[in-house]
């Protein structure tokens, strides 16, 4: 489970630096790739099978489903994290996310979620501005 909130460089070469705290769990690899809300997303190996699955499931009738398997596997890339425990974020993938050389590296439980530290402040921000509203929606989700 990913849990936590991290500030990490990313260098020249589009390198970033796992969080140590991660390193044992993605030692066998990672897979990043698009995510929601003008994030990355980067899984275990386990964990992006698991997910390949299910969007390759969707049914190839439905416009959104076929939209989202294009979306989710034309960004999927899968690396080994190097000695120093850094892995490529493609050139594509930053620029999808606006990073440049600083990300926030968010848990997400079963994913990390990797942000331009102004997309990620204006994230935090959109939950905490109308907490009532915020509050209405849990409350709909059973939380």
């Amino acid at each position: 489970m990913f849990f936590g909130e991290f500030e990490h460089s990313v260098d020249s070469k589009g390198r970033l630096t796992i969080p140590s705290k991660f390193k044992d769990e993605l030692a066998s690899g990672i897979v990043i790739t698009h995510g929601l809300d003008g994030c990355l997303w980067a899984f275990t190996k386990d964990e992006w099978v698991k997910v390949a699955q299910k969007i390759a499931a969707l049914p190839n009738s439905n416009e959104s489903a076929r939209k989202f398997k294009r979306y989710m596997f034309s960004g999927a890339s899968e690396y080994i994290p190097d000695r120093n425990g850094r892995v490529i974020i493609p050139q594509k993938l930053r620029e999808h996310a606006e990073i440049s050389n600083e990300v926030v590296i968010a848990g997400a439980m079963d994913k990390l979620e990797i942000w331009a530290p102004h997309r990620w402040s204006a994230e935090q921000n959109s939950v905490t501005e109308d907490p009532e509203a915020l509050i209405a929606q849990l409350d709909n989700l059973g939380i």
